[in-house]
């Protein structure tokens, strides 16, 4: 299927939705430099967003934002289907030999549904571009003839071995020695594949014993001259570099500020996981750290080169990617992690940023409808983040609370947030809902009351809200704001926000660290 090409200026991009779906039809063949992609796979996982924390809230809301949908059933059966019409004849060939072997198990319709992403990625991937795909152990070895299939054999770069945790730290498991690693698979799509080789900083004892001797230029180690000239001689003479033995030999002075470091094997064990004390933690359990992004770009990318990641998460890729001065694209089939992609580079960029567009959410009346009648869920998150706030709780568990959503807000100096509660309606509302609404907001001790409606409301319903009065911040005395609002899809998508006596900004999501570029910000595009 052929691809759309891109007019006018470079736009980075965040697309929702089904990722296959988006390679097909919205990238262009032959457009990507560089892919990193880390595929859920664990039959019994939960993937979910945890939001911060805030002063005055009794604890972080865990929301399940997706749940692994790699089970056999229709659609792997389409997709195993497809792959046996369509796929190169090696891969047929394979998914058959597996099904054979494996059944019609998870990890089958796990291969299947990466096996026809694989086979796109390669489409979109330039003859210089690289592919990385991260995974565990459980999978790897499989994927890997996924990838030998499309890719072919000798495109095969490296199996990179990323010690997650330090020595020691596995939890004890009986009959097995402790899980700590995963793995990165490495292939390019020709010979003819853009790598710059990185380097490690030497540890202090290497430093210590390789660079034993000092003088005035600093720390150095000391070699054989085995051919020179007598104008080589001169030069580093002159440059006191020169050392003549006892025995009469040359040795010439190298210093450790002229050496790059160790070159990066692939074993990579200076890199940690995001832990639970990890600046740069925003609470998605399955987020990578930027270090080990940071690696993969660098090797395998230059400046102004276009980084895909179709299974974004929380963005980790798009947000080492605008940081290194790269295009990107990022690709996820959940609201929340667009909406937590959005917020972490707004924080952690803000006007440094370039330009990108969201693509695939709803932009008008009829798209907002059209989402909400296909999954109300992902409606109901899309609808809260258009006004900065977080799920209430989790659908999946528990009674209905009547709290959609959460926001918190600074309207003194006491660093005490205060509270706002939404719901958000798709379907018929009345009056009665805004008198349970405003109950939900005395229950909850919250101080505004938000309610977010798809249809328009009706006369009854706006006299009800305004019955709730005004809320008066201490400090902004003169400046109080209405209780409840009332605020429709439409109004949003015009632009109208909810009024809030904001004395200092609150983060929806945990607020990513501020990231500083080496240099100013290069306009790439």
């Amino acid at each position: 299927m052929g691809r759309a090409g891109e007019e006018g200026g470079w736009k980075n991009k965040l697309y929702f939705g089904d990722n296959l779906t988006i390679l097909r039809e919205n990238v262009q063949d032959e457009s990507v430099d560089l892919i990193y992609l880390d595929p859920p796979f664990n039959s019994n996982a939960t993937y979910n967003v945890l939001f911060g924390q805030h002063k005055g809230d009794e604890a972080g809301a865990q929301i399940t934002a997706f749940e692994d949908t790699w089970h056999w059933g229709l659609e792997a059966e389409a997709a195993y289907r497809e792959l046996v019409d369509t796929a190169p004849p090696k891969l047929v060939e394979l998914v058959q030999a597996l099904r054979a072997f494996l059944g019609q198990s998870d990890m089958m319709a796990y291969l299947c549904m990466m096996a026809l992403r694989l086979v796109e990625l390669h489409c979109v991937l330039k003859p210089t571009g690289s592919l990385y795909l991260h995974c565990d152990p459980t999978a790897s070895h499989y994927l890997k003839l996924v990838l030998d299939a499309i890719f072919r054999v000798e495109n095969y770069r490296n199996e990179i071995i990323w010690k997650r945790a330090t020595s020691g730290s596995s939890k004890s498991v009986a009959k097995r020695f402790g899980k700590d690693h995963d793995c990165l698979l490495y292939y390019s799509k020709s010979e003819a594949v853009t790598f710059i080789q990185q380097f490690m900083t030497y540890p202090d004892e290497e430093i210590q014993k390789r660079f034993s001797k000092s003088d005035a230029n600093g720390r150095y180690k000391d070699a054989e001259l085995a051919t020179y000239s007598e104008a080589t001689l001169e030069r580093l003479k002159k440059e006191d570099r020169l050392i003549v033995t006892s025995s009469g030999k040359y040795r010439y002075k190298i210093y450790l500020n002229e050496i790059k470091g160790v070159p990066v094997d692939d074993i990579w064990t200076d890199i940690p996981f995001v832990n639970s004390q990890a600046r740069e933690r925003l609470g998605y359990p399955t987020q990578k750290p930027e270090a080990l992004l940071e690696r993969v770009i660098r090797a395998s990318s230059n400046e102004g080169d276009l980084v895909l990641d179709p299974f974004c998460g929380c963005g980790t890729t798009v947000a080492v990617a605008e940081r290194l001065h790269r295009r990107w694209i990022g690709i996820d089939v959940t609201h929340l992690a667009i909406a937590l992609m959005k917020s972490r580079l707004q924080d952690a960029f803000g006007y440094a940023l370039a330009p990108f567009e969201v693509l695939g959410v709803p932009v008008d009346l009829a798209s907002a409808r059209e989402l909400a009648k296909q999954d109300r869920y992902h409606f109901e998150w899309w609808a809260l983040s258009l006004v900065n706030a977080r799920p209430g709780q989790d659908k999946k568990k528990g009674a209905d609370t009547g709290v959609d959503g959460l926001i918190y807000f600074y309207d003194d100096e006491s660093g005490t947030a205060k509270k706002a509660v939404v719901q958000v309606k798709s379907g018929k509302v009345q009056v009665s809902q805004v008198r349970d609404l405003i109950h939900v907001m005395e229950r909850e001790k919250a101080k505004l009351a938000l309610f977010l409606t798809l249809e328009e409301p009706t006369e009854p319903m706006n006299k009800e809200a305004a019955t709730a009065g005004f809320y008066e911040p201490e400090h902004f005395k003169g400046r109080g704001v209405p209780k409840v609002q009332i605020l429709t899809i439409k109004e949003l998508l015009d632009g109208h926000r909810p009024e809030l006596p904001r004395f200092a900004p609150a983060a929806t999501f945990k607020q990513a660290p501020r990231k500083k570029s080496e240099e100013k910000q290069k306009k790439l595009w």
